[in-house]
């Protein structure tokens, strides 16, 4: 028995292996192409050698390795076990004796160690990448375009200049029709330069560029301080033959300094976060210290002489009361102004002080939040692994369906579910309007408990994906109910006893009409019975018990017109007008929760109302089929007797 266990741990460990490898190069390179197109427009056409190109792939795909090893862990395991339970493989499994959890055993210590290597990875490779590829995508930023001057439009691409071209020569790389605006110091110094020719070169320490003209002419705005405020400003025309003009253009890759990124915390690891959160604490205590020594100093300690000033005037306002009001009305119009302006300024600077530290203080804030939420994302990332596997393994187990089908379309959603909940977590976290543990714990609290229950069911062969079970709850939640439909038999063994079955219906008429008298189901029903102090109500089991006997009996006719009249009966609730739920604790519950009790109490009188209906129903169609059967029926065959005899 061991030793078969064991050669079913490595089948189902090289069943998931495999599609583990090729799902997770499939969820890489999904990754990586949803990540590039972030950036496309801000490094095409920049001249970026291959070089720096496989530094950016490289470094992008070593970032994006913790994100893509969930994904691929929950869709190889769906379609593992959708496999095995597709090819009925499971089936034997679990008809040798051996559990689901007995077969998820070498998948568990699997995944288990992914989770411990996706942590570590996070935790060593991946700050380094993702510095690597800060410190990339700044320097793409930063580099000035790769020359390519389009025809017949401006381009703005060179520092300082816009140049429109007319016609180029792409063998030769002459322009032709030129016109440049030059900006120097502002759009009052702009020069135009027009041109039939030109060539533009780069030098060789790609820092500059030579643009060459030729048969053109230079306006130029001569206006400087000396002018400023004058009516007539000069001007410089010059016309020429051949004119060369240097132009600023950094055309080489540089890489941008590291230091500048610092506060970079998805480019450090655990140890170095939680000391960078003591070092930054440490420092904005001491800033918050020095604001608050600054507003005692400035609020509070006042000059030796201001004090005695103080103190002489609080003596005479003891002495006699002073209005300050009165004070004030006493004062000419120019010291009103003045005071109420110095007034106003004093606390114009004070708020504006008070804005400038509190923007300084949510900046401080907001660099230890992303520290704190960095430090959590590296231990929900690992634990996301895990959780996925215990969603798609026990899905793939219940589902059965192998394939890129159904298994893609339900690892998508669950990965959407889990980013939609993971990014709102992270973003209101950021801002400061949640706990940063309950930002980024929002997401596995919630899917971790749908991982148990899938689970659960799982190994209880539980039909949770039941098309017809999920219906059927949907219908009893909504109130809907489906239509009676009883066809005639073609094998008849015991026809129906008609008199006795109208002597019934006769019965269950007087029993519906003294039903509906002593519970006036058209009136709302009493709160307190229904919550609180339930009274039970078996009647409409017994009549609908009863009902449906009859109905079974003369479902056995041959009578066309008595099947029609049977399936006119409509299939009763008979609980749903009672009470909510059959447990008292529940009802009590669904009446202290309001919404919950409003609508689980406005249900209940809605299916009263329909009772009273489905009664009214039931007793015209007792009187319709007594009337017929004692007409048609009943009577046909005393008399063919009485022709016999």
């Amino acid at each position: 028995m061991n030793f078969r266990i064991k050669k079913l741990d490595i089948f189902v460990a090289r069943q998931f292996g495999l599609l583990f490898v090729g799902t997770f190069f499939i969820c890489q390179f999904v990754l990586m192409m949803q990540f590039l197109w972030r950036y496309i427009d801000e490094l095409i056409g920049k001249g970026l050698s291959m070089e720096i190109m496989a530094q950016f792939f490289w470094y992008m795909a070593l970032m994006l390795v913790p994100q893509a090893l969930p994904l691929a862990i929950l869709l190889s395991s769906l379609i593992a076990f959708g496999n095995l339970g597709e090819s009925s493989e499971l089936t034997a499994i679990k008809a040798a004796g051996i559990s689901l959890m007995q077969t998820f055993r070498s998948l568990i210590i699997i995944t288990i160690l992914i989770c411990m290597g996706s942590f570590y990875f996070q935790n060593n490779v991946g700050p380094m990448a993702n510095m690597k590829l800060t410190q990339l995508l700044i320097s793409m930023k930063q580099k000035s375009p790769e020359l390519e001057i389009p025809e017949g439009v401006f381009y703005d691409g060179i520092p300082n200049c816009n140049i429109y071209v007319q016609k180029k020569n792409m063998k030769t790389g002459k322009l032709y029709g030129i016109m440049i605006y030059r900006m120097t110091q502002s759009y009052e110094d702009a020069a135009i330069i027009l041109a039939d020719s030109g060539m533009l070169q780069s030098t060789a320490e790609k820092k500059h560029l030579l643009l060459s003209l030729w048969n053109g002419e230079w306006f130029e705005n001569m206006q400087t301080q000396q002018f400023a405020g004058s009516a007539a400003v000069p001007y410089r025309r010059e016309t020429f033959i051949a004119k060369q003009i240097v132009l600023d253009f950094d055309g080489d890759f540089s890489m941008t300094d590291a230091s500048s990124l610092s506060n970079n915390a998805r480019g450090k690891s655990l140890a170095q976060i939680y000391n960078d959160i003591d070092s930054l604490n440490h420092t904005f205590d001491s800033i918050g210290r020095t604001f608050y020594n600054d507003a005692k100093h400035s609020y509070y300690a006042t000059p030796r002489m201001e004090k005695n000033d103080s103190i002489k005037a609080a003596k005479r306002g003891l002495a006699k009361d002073v209005d300050i009001d009165k004070l004030l009305e006493k004062q000419k119009l120019e010291q009103k102004q003045q005071i109420f302006s110095s007034a106003l300024g004093q606390v114009q600077n004070e708020v504006n002080d008070l804005d400038f530290k509190s923007m300084m203080t949510n900046d401080n804030e907001r660099v230890i939040r992303q520290h704190q939420i960095e430090a959590i994302n590296k231990f929900t990332l690992a634990l996301q692994c895990l959780i996925f596997f215990f969603i798609g393994a026990p899905l793939g187990a219940i589902i059965r369906k192998g394939g890129l089908g159904i298994p893609v379309i339900i690892s998508v959603f669950v990965f959407i579910v889990y980013y939609i909940l993971d990014n709102s977590g992270y973003r209101m976290a950021r801002q400061g309007d949640w706990a940063v543990w309950f930002g980024k714990g929002m997401a596995p609290a919630i899917l971790a408990p749908v991982a148990i229950f899938v689970t659960y069911k799982a190994c209880n062969d539980s039909m949770v994906f039941n098309a017809d079970i999920w219906r059927k709850f949907f219908m009893r939640l909504l109130g809907l109910r489906a239509r009676r439909h009883i066809s005639g038999k073609e094998v008849i063994i015991n026809e129906p006893d008609y008199a006795r079955d109208n002597t019934t219906l006769l019965s269950i008429n007087h029993a519906v009409t003294a039903y509906s008298h002593d519970h006036n189901l058209v009136s709302p029903p009493n709160v307190i019975k229904v919550f609180f102090k339930y009274q039970p109500d078996h009647e409409i089991e017994h009549f609908n018990a009863i009902l449906e006997k009859t109905i079974e009996d003369l479902s056995n006719t041959r009578d066309k017109q008595v099947l029609h009249l049977i399936n006119q009966y409509p299939i009763l609730a008979v609980k749903a007008h009672t009470r909510p739920f059959e447990r008292k604790w529940l009802n009590i519950m669904a009446a202290i929760i309001l919404p919950l009790g409003l609508f689980f109490y406005f249900r209940m009188w809605r299916y009263r109302l329909r009772l009273l209906h489905d009664l009214r129903v039931i007793r015209q169609t007792n009187s319709n089929i007594i009337s017929y059967t004692e007409k048609s029926i009943i009577k046909v065959p005393v008399r063919s007797t009485i022709a016999n005899r």
